[in-house]
Protein backbone atom coordinates (compact mmCIF):
# COMPACT_ATOMS: atom_id res chain seq x y z
CA UNK A 1 0.00 0.00 0.00
CA UNK A 2 0.71 3.99 -0.34
CA UNK A 3 0.34 6.76 1.59
CA UNK A 4 -0.67 9.83 0.95
CA UNK A 5 0.85 12.03 3.79
CA UNK A 6 -0.65 15.49 2.37
CA UNK A 7 -3.83 16.51 0.56
CA UNK A 8 -6.14 18.80 1.28
CA UNK A 9 -9.99 16.78 0.69
CA UNK A 10 -11.80 19.63 1.86
CA UNK A 11 -10.76 21.80 -1.29
CA UNK A 12 -13.27 22.64 -4.15
CA UNK A 13 -12.55 20.04 -6.37
CA UNK A 14 -12.06 17.12 -3.81
CA UNK A 15 -14.96 17.41 -1.29
CA UNK A 16 -18.14 17.46 -4.10
CA UNK A 17 -17.15 14.27 -5.32
CA UNK A 18 -15.09 13.17 -2.07
CA UNK A 19 -16.95 9.71 -2.32
CA UNK A 20 -15.65 9.01 -5.90
CA UNK A 21 -11.94 10.27 -4.78
CA UNK A 22 -11.63 8.24 -1.83
CA UNK A 23 -12.57 5.08 -3.62
CA UNK A 24 -10.26 5.81 -6.49
CA UNK A 25 -7.82 5.95 -4.43
CA UNK A 26 -8.32 2.90 -2.15
CA UNK A 27 -8.77 1.01 -5.40
CA UNK A 28 -5.25 2.33 -6.27
CA UNK A 29 -3.61 1.08 -3.74
CA UNK A 30 -3.96 4.18 -1.07
CA UNK A 31 -4.63 2.86 2.47
CA UNK A 32 -3.87 5.83 4.14
CA UNK A 33 -4.19 9.46 3.57
CA UNK A 34 -3.54 12.80 6.07
CA UNK A 35 -6.07 15.79 5.25
CA UNK A 36 -3.99 18.94 6.33
CA UNK A 37 -5.77 21.78 8.10
CA UNK A 38 -4.35 25.45 6.41
CA UNK A 39 -6.80 27.61 8.66
CA UNK A 40 -8.09 26.93 12.06
CA UNK A 41 -11.86 27.52 10.74
CA UNK A 42 -12.03 24.82 8.28
CA UNK A 43 -10.73 22.24 11.09
CA UNK A 44 -14.39 21.07 12.05
CA UNK A 45 -14.75 20.21 8.34
CA UNK A 46 -11.47 18.51 8.25
CA UNK A 47 -11.98 16.79 11.32
CA UNK A 48 -15.21 15.41 10.48
CA UNK A 49 -13.83 13.94 7.05
CA UNK A 50 -11.30 11.77 9.29
CA UNK A 51 -14.27 10.85 12.06
CA UNK A 52 -16.10 9.06 9.07
CA UNK A 53 -13.30 7.34 7.24
CA UNK A 54 -11.43 5.20 8.68
CA UNK A 55 -8.14 5.61 6.63
CA UNK A 56 -8.17 8.89 6.95
CA UNK A 57 -6.39 11.12 9.73
CA UNK A 58 -6.08 14.64 9.59
CA UNK A 59 -4.01 17.77 11.49
CA UNK A 60 -4.48 21.13 12.53
CA UNK A 61 -2.69 24.53 12.03
CA UNK A 62 -2.37 27.26 9.96
CA UNK A 63 -0.55 27.70 6.54
CA UNK A 64 2.10 30.73 6.49
CA UNK A 65 -0.62 32.09 3.72
CA UNK A 66 -3.39 32.86 6.21
CA UNK A 67 -1.24 33.97 9.49
CA UNK A 68 -1.89 37.09 9.26
CA UNK A 69 -5.60 37.12 8.43
CA UNK A 70 -6.22 37.02 12.47
CA UNK A 71 -4.55 37.17 15.58
CA UNK A 72 -1.51 34.92 16.08
CA UNK A 73 -3.05 31.31 16.44
CA UNK A 74 -2.84 30.37 20.64
CA UNK A 75 -0.94 27.48 21.62
CA UNK A 76 -3.79 26.37 23.47
CA UNK A 77 -6.37 26.11 20.74
CA UNK A 78 -3.61 23.98 19.05
CA UNK A 79 -3.26 21.83 22.25
CA UNK A 80 -6.77 21.28 22.96
CA UNK A 81 -7.71 20.27 18.93
CA UNK A 82 -4.54 17.94 18.88
CA UNK A 83 -6.21 15.88 22.12
CA UNK A 84 -8.38 14.20 18.79
CA UNK A 85 -7.17 11.13 18.61
CA UNK A 86 -7.72 11.14 14.14
CA UNK A 87 -5.37 14.55 14.35
CA UNK A 88 -1.75 12.90 13.76
CA UNK A 89 0.43 16.09 13.01
CA UNK A 90 0.36 19.85 14.08
CA UNK A 91 0.65 22.19 10.57
CA UNK A 92 1.19 22.79 8.04
CA UNK A 93 2.87 25.85 9.00
CA UNK A 94 5.92 27.25 8.12
CA UNK A 95 7.70 30.37 5.72
CA UNK A 96 6.56 31.26 2.51
CA UNK A 97 8.54 34.28 1.05
CA UNK A 98 7.67 33.70 -2.60
CA UNK A 99 3.68 34.99 -2.41
CA UNK A 100 4.54 37.11 1.00
CA UNK A 101 0.51 36.93 1.60
CA UNK A 102 1.40 37.20 5.01
CA UNK A 103 3.73 39.79 6.99
CA UNK A 104 6.65 37.66 7.53
CA UNK A 105 6.52 38.21 11.44
CA UNK A 106 3.32 37.00 11.18
CA UNK A 107 4.18 33.90 9.55
CA UNK A 108 7.21 33.72 12.08
CA UNK A 109 5.15 33.92 15.12
CA UNK A 110 2.85 31.34 14.01
CA UNK A 111 5.54 28.83 12.91
CA UNK A 112 6.93 28.76 16.07
CA UNK A 113 3.83 28.51 17.98
CA UNK A 114 3.36 25.67 16.08
CA UNK A 115 6.81 24.09 17.12
CA UNK A 116 5.89 24.33 20.71
CA UNK A 117 2.39 22.20 19.85
CA UNK A 118 4.46 19.71 18.25
CA UNK A 119 7.04 20.05 21.16
CA UNK A 120 4.23 19.26 23.62
CA UNK A 121 2.20 16.95 21.94
CA UNK A 122 4.77 14.90 19.98
CA UNK A 123 2.67 15.05 16.79
CA UNK A 124 5.13 15.96 13.66
CA UNK A 125 5.07 19.15 13.02
CA UNK A 126 4.47 19.43 8.92
CA UNK A 127 6.39 22.49 7.40
CA UNK A 128 5.64 24.37 3.92
CA UNK A 129 8.60 26.47 3.07
CA UNK A 130 9.36 28.29 -0.43
CA UNK A 131 11.78 31.01 -1.01
CA UNK A 132 12.51 31.02 3.18
CA UNK A 133 15.33 28.18 3.34
CA UNK A 134 17.66 29.82 5.46
CA UNK A 135 15.01 31.25 7.65
CA UNK A 136 13.49 28.15 8.35
CA UNK A 137 16.72 26.15 9.18
CA UNK A 138 17.39 29.00 11.79
CA UNK A 139 13.91 28.83 12.97
CA UNK A 140 14.25 24.94 13.08
CA UNK A 141 17.34 24.71 14.62
CA UNK A 142 16.59 27.30 17.28
CA UNK A 143 13.31 25.90 17.99
CA UNK A 144 15.16 22.02 18.48
CA UNK A 145 17.65 23.63 20.85
CA UNK A 146 15.37 24.34 23.51
CA UNK A 147 13.58 20.63 23.47
CA UNK A 148 13.73 18.18 20.30
CA UNK A 149 10.06 17.51 17.79
CA UNK A 150 9.62 15.28 15.34
CA UNK A 151 8.10 17.09 11.62
CA UNK A 152 8.83 16.86 7.82
CA UNK A 153 9.57 19.07 5.46
CA UNK A 154 6.12 18.62 2.95
CA UNK A 155 6.12 19.23 -1.06
CA UNK A 156 9.95 19.42 -1.30
CA UNK A 157 11.02 21.64 -3.45
CA UNK A 158 14.02 23.35 -1.89
CA UNK A 159 18.25 22.91 -2.33
CA UNK A 160 20.47 20.18 -0.52
CA UNK A 161 21.22 22.71 2.35
CA UNK A 162 17.88 22.86 3.85
CA UNK A 163 17.22 18.73 3.25
CA UNK A 164 20.82 18.33 5.13
CA UNK A 165 19.88 20.34 7.91
CA UNK A 166 16.53 19.03 8.57
CA UNK A 167 17.74 15.63 8.10
CA UNK A 168 20.42 16.17 10.63
CA UNK A 169 17.86 17.35 12.97
CA UNK A 170 16.01 14.27 12.55
CA UNK A 171 13.01 14.95 10.30
CA UNK A 172 11.69 13.69 7.28
CA UNK A 173 11.48 14.82 3.59
CA UNK A 174 8.16 14.24 1.37
CA UNK A 175 7.95 13.92 -2.43
CA UNK A 176 5.09 15.68 -4.36
CA UNK A 177 4.18 15.33 -7.87
CA UNK A 178 7.09 17.97 -8.67
CA UNK A 179 9.31 15.22 -8.76
CA UNK A 180 8.12 14.10 -12.26
CA UNK A 181 7.91 17.55 -13.65
CA UNK A 182 10.00 17.53 -16.51
CA UNK A 183 12.19 20.92 -15.06
CA UNK A 184 12.73 19.53 -11.98
CA UNK A 185 16.13 18.01 -12.60
CA UNK A 186 17.88 19.58 -10.00
CA UNK A 187 15.41 18.64 -7.32
CA UNK A 188 15.43 15.01 -8.73
CA UNK A 189 19.15 15.05 -8.34
CA UNK A 190 18.99 16.39 -4.42
CA UNK A 191 15.74 13.54 -3.58
CA UNK A 192 18.43 11.00 -4.60
CA UNK A 193 20.81 11.68 -2.48
CA UNK A 194 18.50 11.88 0.20
CA UNK A 195 18.56 8.92 3.08
CA UNK A 196 16.04 6.82 1.94
CA UNK A 197 14.67 5.68 5.10
CA UNK A 198 13.51 9.47 5.99
CA UNK A 199 11.72 9.69 2.38
CA UNK A 200 7.49 9.97 2.29
CA UNK A 201 5.44 10.38 -0.72
CA UNK A 202 1.93 12.71 -0.96
CA UNK A 203 -0.04 14.61 -3.84
CA UNK A 204 -1.02 18.19 -1.97
CA UNK A 205 -4.21 17.79 -3.95
CA UNK A 206 -6.07 19.09 -5.70
CA UNK A 207 -2.59 20.90 -6.47
CA UNK A 208 0.46 19.40 -8.27
CA UNK A 209 -1.15 16.86 -10.01
CA UNK A 210 2.39 14.66 -11.37
CA UNK A 211 3.09 13.71 -14.70
CA UNK A 212 0.62 12.13 -16.46
CA UNK A 213 -2.02 14.03 -14.83
CA UNK A 214 -0.43 17.27 -14.60
CA UNK A 215 -2.33 20.21 -15.63
CA UNK A 216 -5.35 18.06 -14.03
CA UNK A 217 -7.08 18.48 -10.77
CA UNK A 218 -5.14 16.33 -8.27
CA UNK A 219 -6.42 13.55 -5.69
CA UNK A 220 -5.11 10.77 -3.82
CA UNK A 221 -5.18 8.40 -6.41
CA UNK A 222 -2.18 10.14 -8.32
CA UNK A 223 0.23 9.25 -5.47
CA UNK A 224 1.25 6.42 -7.45
CA UNK A 225 3.04 8.15 -10.19
CA UNK A 226 4.60 10.30 -7.20
CA UNK A 227 5.84 7.29 -6.16
CA UNK A 228 6.94 5.49 -9.30
CA UNK A 229 9.30 8.22 -10.08
CA UNK A 230 10.52 8.33 -6.56
CA UNK A 231 11.27 4.47 -7.28
CA UNK A 232 13.49 4.85 -10.17
CA UNK A 233 15.55 7.75 -8.36
CA UNK A 234 16.20 5.28 -5.35
CA UNK A 235 16.73 2.29 -7.79
CA UNK A 236 13.97 0.56 -6.24
CA UNK A 237 11.10 -1.43 -7.54
CA UNK A 238 7.23 0.63 -7.50
CA UNK A 239 6.42 -2.30 -4.60
CA UNK A 240 9.81 -1.55 -2.53
CA UNK A 241 9.53 2.14 -2.70
CA UNK A 242 5.82 2.07 -1.52
CA UNK A 243 6.85 -0.81 1.92
CA UNK A 244 9.80 1.86 2.54
CA UNK A 245 7.71 4.96 2.54
CA UNK A 246 4.47 3.30 3.94
CA UNK A 247 7.17 2.34 7.30
CA UNK A 248 8.31 5.83 7.19
CA UNK A 249 5.16 7.56 8.04
CA UNK A 250 3.68 5.40 10.01
CA UNK A 251 6.82 5.93 12.02
CA UNK A 252 6.77 9.27 12.19
CA UNK A 253 2.97 9.61 12.48
CA UNK A 254 3.18 7.79 15.80
CA UNK A 255 -0.87 8.08 16.18
CA UNK A 256 -1.96 6.88 12.99
CA UNK A 257 -2.66 3.42 12.53
CA UNK A 258 -1.99 0.90 10.11
CA UNK A 259 -4.51 -0.97 8.32
CA UNK A 260 -3.59 -4.86 8.84
CA UNK A 261 -2.59 -5.51 4.74
CA UNK A 262 0.25 -3.06 5.47
CA UNK A 263 1.40 -4.83 9.07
Amino acid sequence: MLVDSHCHLNYPGLIEELPDVLSRARTAGVGTMVCICSRMGEFPDIRAIAEANPDVYCSVGVHPHDSGDDAPVALETLLHEAKHPKVVGIGETGLDFYYDKSPRDAQEINFRTHIAAARETGLPLIVHTRDADARTVEILTEEYQKGPFPGLIHCFTAGSELAESVIELGFYISLSGIITFKNAEAIRETVARLPLERILVETDSPFLAPIPRRGKRNEPAYVVHTAERAAELFGLSPAGLARTTTANFFRLFTRAKAPAAAV
